[in-house]
């Protein structure tokens, strides 16, 4: 199933599927958020921004929502 990584919960793990190169950071795709590469959510914050991943090249992220939106994956299913 695709969406967005604004859209998973805790736990949840995905592999990025597509990102929008002209709406996501340049430093965030040099810490691993490219396509082919899987994350896990680690946190959310308590209103919904930031959100804190784990991208499987061993990066931590707090990205903001509004940015996670332009991250689509596919969820693994549990």
């Amino acid at each position: 199933m695709k969406t967005t990584v604004d859209l998973l919960r805790i736990g949840d793990k995905a592999t990025i599927t597509n990102v929008d190169l002209d709406k996501i950071p340049l430093k965030l795709l040099e810490m691993g958020c490219l396509p082919d590469n899987d994350l896990e959510v680690i946190q959310i914050a308590p209103l919904g921004d930031p959100i804190y991943l784990n991208v499987n090249n061993g990066s931590h992220l707090a990205i903001r929502k509004e940015t996670a939106r332009e991250i689509e994956v596919e969820i693994h299913e549990k």
